[in-house]
């Protein structure tokens, strides 16, 4: 029984498949991806780009290959990257081929799109042959004609069909090594198409909003969605669809997880707003706290309120905590208890390192338990 049921989110039951080395669907923890705007054909900006989306925590990364010049960047972008690659590919199947061959983990691709069965087929074959995953595609902005007169206008049914018309054609050849998104740029579409194909199937989730807009708009309309269906335990992997740094995908990503305490990763920092009651500048302390915590990978949250009315309640349940007092003179909370105080000038300084401290700590204890758990073994 769970000590806070209200907290509780049950994932929908899905079968597991692979993207490289990242396990998708299952038990296995939710998993953030992103896409490239970089030409693909300029492999160094593509290889700095996924990177740079490494390194904000990206498991898995989308590089668009249009044509035959972009595969074959492709083949020299891929080995110099740790993450998982998806191609992405619309049409051509010799494009899926050749990125297969290339070492794409994973094929993006509506199989319906691409010609004959035996076009299918051969993507198929290369598929099976290269260890690739692959993910169905499928968008309110692109369906089938047939499905838009049957249906009239994109609509959640004509999605989930366009879906499971794809599934078929792969499972006829014997292909069950895929997932599934069904996007929209409308939020009340996107979450009603996945509701539906949540209860049609049983195959991994990749949910999103598409085209959501610029970084503010396109945030809100991610979390407004994405946390639709994650608190409805719906989703496998997620990508946060942003006219911005492809980076910003990523962190509002795991943004979304963190506040549904699905997944962390970093600090999570807990601020008021500030008002008149405020001891010290709440709002530029946090806005510079939070670039200098940017590092910090290890999961563990930070409270930082401005005065002593919600300061000490929100302490009690932080890794650190401070609170603004009087006379220049602040709390702070070392696991929820009082444990020294602080005068302004200090405050992001001394706050940065007791944060990069408890991390270190962390990380020593998890290395020990791991190494105690080996040895038991």
């Amino acid at each position: 029984m769970s000590v806070r049921p209200y907290r509780d989110i049950y994932r929908r039951k899905s079968r597991q498949i692979s993207v490289g080395d990242v396990k998708v669907g299952g038990d296995a923890p939710i998993t953030v991806q992103s896409m490239t705007n970089t030409l693909t054909t300029d492999v160094a900006a593509t290889v700095a780009q996924v990177r740079e989306m490494e390194a904000a925590g990206a498991d898995i990364v989308r590089i668009s290959c249009p044509d035959e010049e972009s595969t074959e960047a492709l083949g020299k972008i891929i080995p110099q990257v740790s993450v998982p690659i998806v191609a992405d590919i619309h049409f051509h199947y010799k494009r899926a081929i050749e990125a297969a061959e290339a070492g794409a983990a994973c094929l993006r691709i509506n199989p319906g799109n691409i010609g004959s069965s035996e076009r299918v087929r051969e993507v198929v074959k290369a598929a099976k042959d290269h260890g690739c995953s692959m993910r169905i595609g499928v968008n309110a902005g692109s369906l089938e004609r047939e499905l838009l007169e049957k249906h009239g206008e994109p609509c959640p049914e004509a999605m989930v069909e366009s879906a499971l018309n794809h599934i078929r054609i792969l499972e006829d050849n014997d292909f069950f090594e895929f997932k599934i998104s069904c996007k929209a740029s409308d939020v009340f579409l996107a979450v009603a198409a996945y509701q539906g194909l949540a209860d049609a199937c049983d195959y991994p989730l990749h949910i999103g909003v598409t085209e959501a807009g610029g970084l503010r708009i396109g945030t809100i309309k991610s979390s407004i969605g994405l946390g639709a269906l994650l608190w409805a335990g719906i989703g496998d992997t997620v990508r946060v669809s942003l006219s911005a740094d492809p980076v910003e995908e990523v962190k509002v990503g795991f943004d979304i997880l963190k506040s549904l305490n699905l997944r962390h990763r970093g600090v999570n920092v807990i601020s008021c707003p500030s008002c008149a009651r405020q001891q010290f500048d709440v709002i530029k302390t946090v806005e510079v706290l939070e670039k200098r915590l940017a590092h910090i990978t290890t999961p563990m949250t930070v409270s930082v309120i401005g005065c002593v009315v919600n300061g000490p309640g929100e302490a009690r349940e932080t890794d650190i905590g401070f609170t603004g007092g009087g006379n220049d003179t602040h709390q702070v909370y070392i696991a929820g208890l009082p444990d020294h105080r602080l005068k302004n000038q200090d405050i992001v300084d001394h706050l940065v390192e007791l944060v990069e401290a408890k991390a270190a700590q962390i990380e020593a204890e998890t290395t020990a338990e791991a190494e105690r758990n080996a040895a038991a073994e």
